[in-house]
């Protein structure tokens, strides 16, 4: 009996034994799984670590590539804009009694509305209606003229010229006010002292625009001594001079200067227009459009402290009456639109002249149904069939040399 029981307690040692060693096992195996575990999560959050280095490390290179901020803008300036007496009874409606110049810019719209600033040299006075409409020699234009300007796009015009003094102080002043009215900005005349630089900005590019008159044709006299000091700018090189160091201290990019000047119908502007262009860009004058001579003449890149600067010595007629038949002169029907393309690179704060576009353009006058029509036309346009304009075969001749004489007088970019 007493073997029996010694078996029994062995059996259960043994038993007892067996099960340890199995739960030992057991156990073993739980904790190689959950090492493993822990490696794979060890593991794993090593590799999202690596992953944010390389995100920051990217981050950090693409602020280092980031390309510099550019901003750029189109400025685009025509010559002298005339109107004669057969272009405002030509604009005359005799059934509403009222007068339209819209289709004169039809053909050339797309250009100027198409410019960040689109101005030119507005030459004759908006009087009022009670003093007699007239052409040359001292003009008093309808001021419906003006709102075809700004439908067409034009948002500046220089009144700094020979004519804006026609009809006194009255039509200077009324000129001015008919401008503003339609929303547009006038240089050069001015109805109350120290306000003769104009300054836009347009995608943060800061311009300064100035212009002057070479004289009055006599009509100074309609003014007082005072009234003449701040109510036209008249060329006076100090004068000159200051404005633009003026306008370099008010935090300008560019600076432009319309300039009425040079002689009548001379092809090759004088020795003063090119001394005075060149000091003016001295003085630190980046854009010069000149007008006045009604006829076009050369274009100039002048280069200062390694910048490109630019002058236009006339860009001849825009619109007027003038042509071969009243003038015995073709070259009084050519005209340019420039059109210039201004770059800021913020990140050195450098404004150039990046691009220049020159589009010649030819008034074509004619008659059609008993009516006459004046309508400006892009003379390249006309030539590569884009224009709806049917033209006589005695005038294509013209276009095509007024074309070939105006780009002959362009620099090239």
């Amino acid at each position: 009996m007493r073997k029996k029981h010694n078996i029994i307690i062995i059996f259960l040692i043994l038993a007892f034994c067996l099960l340890g060693f199995m739960g030992a096992a057991a156990y073993m195996k739980f904790k190689s799984a959950e090492t493993n575990i822990t490696s794979e999560y060890i593991e794993a959050d090593k590799e999202i670590d690596e992953e944010k280095s390389v995100i920051k490390n990217l981050d950090d290179i693409t602020e280092v590539i980031e390309e510099p901020r550019i901003s750029t803008i189109n400025l685009l300036a025509v010559g002298d804009i005339m109107f004669h007496s057969p272009q405002y009874k030509a604009a005359f409606n005799k059934e509403t009694l009222s007068y339209d110049f819209t289709s004169t810019f039809r053909h050339i719209k797309k250009y100027v509305e198409k410019a960040n600033i689109a101005l030119g040299n507005f030459e004759t006075v908006t009087a009022g209606e009670e003093i007699p409409f007239s052409g040359f020699p001292r003009f008093n234009t309808p001021k419906e003229s003006l709102l075809a300007l700004k439908e067409t796009g034009f948002d500046i015009l220089a009144t700094a010229n020979n004519h804006c003094l026609d009809h006194g102080k009255t039509g200077l002043i009324r000129t001015i006010d008919n401008i503003n009215e339609y929303g547009m900005k006038n240089i050069g005349t001015y109805k109350e002292p120290n306000n003769n630089i104009l300054i836009e900005e347009i995608e943060n590019i800061r311009i300064g625009f100035l212009s002057y008159t070479y004289g009055l044709n006599g009509m100074d006299s309609t003014l007082t001594g005072e009234e003449l000091s701040y109510m036209v700018n008249r060329i006076d090189e100090e004068k000159i001079k200051r404005d633009i160091e003026k306008a370099r201290s008010s935090d300008i990019d560019l600076i432009v200067v319309f300039i009425h000047w040079g002689n009548e119908y001379q092809r090759e502007p004088s020795s003063y227009q090119i001394e005075l262009g060149e000091k003016m860009v001295e003085w630190g004058a980046n854009i010069i459009l000149g007008s006045h001579p009604h006829v076009i003449q050369r274009s100039q890149i002048i280069n200062r402290d390694g910048k490109d600067n630019f002058i236009i010595y006339s860009m001849g007629n825009f619109l007027s009456n003038q042509r071969k038949e009243t003038m015995d002169n073709s070259y009084t029907e050519d005209g340019v639109m420039i059109n210039l393309e201004i770059e800021k690179d913020f990140s050195s704060q450098e404004t150039v002249i990046k691009n220049i576009q020159y589009i010649p353009t030819w008034v074509y006058k004619y008659r059609e149904n008993n009516k006459l029509f004046f309508e400006i036309l892009p003379i390249d346009d006309y030539i590569n069939g884009e224009l709806n304009v049917s033209i006589v075969d005695s005038l294509k001749g013209r276009l095509k040399k007024s074309y070939d004489d105006t780009m002959s007088k362009m620099i090239e970019n």
